[in-house]
């Protein structure tokens, strides 16, 4: 699916990065711990957060997150929205809790980018 139809799934604003409506994506992951996203998320995937501070730009970037859904209704500050800009990565935000967004987007086809972590015994 493109990220036009997550927009139109969520019916989300876009806030940065509509140029890039037309990306294709097909998996993603939420979570407000940063340390999670780094240990469980993949490449060109969808990460679904409530957090808008500029640190969630930088996690995406380094792990190559196709774009970030805020939830929850929350609006980045312009030192974010900035951020997302240099680096090309598109914010869209959903009033939509994580739960409900994530939840909208697998029952139209994007599955989680790790179904299941590995014991740690």
């Amino acid at each position: 699916m493109t990220l036009q139809d997550v927009k139109d799934i969520l019916d989300a604003e876009m806030i940065v990065g509509g140029d890039k409506l037309d990306m294709e994506v097909k998996t993603a992951f939420g979570a407000d711990l940063m340390s999670d996203v780094l240990a469980y998320a993949k490449a060109g995937s969808l990460l679904l957060t409530g957090l808008t501070n500029p640190q969630v730009i930088r996690t995406a970037n380094v792990l190559d997150i196709a774009a970030i859904i805020v939830v929850r209704g929350k609006k980045p500050p312009q030192e974010t929205v900035n951020l997302a800009d240099e680096m090309h990565i598109p914010i869209l935000c959903t009033k939509y809790i994580l739960f409900e967004t994530a939840g909208r987007l697998y029952q139209k086809g994007i599955v989680g980018c790790v179904e299941k972590v590995q014991s740690k015994s």
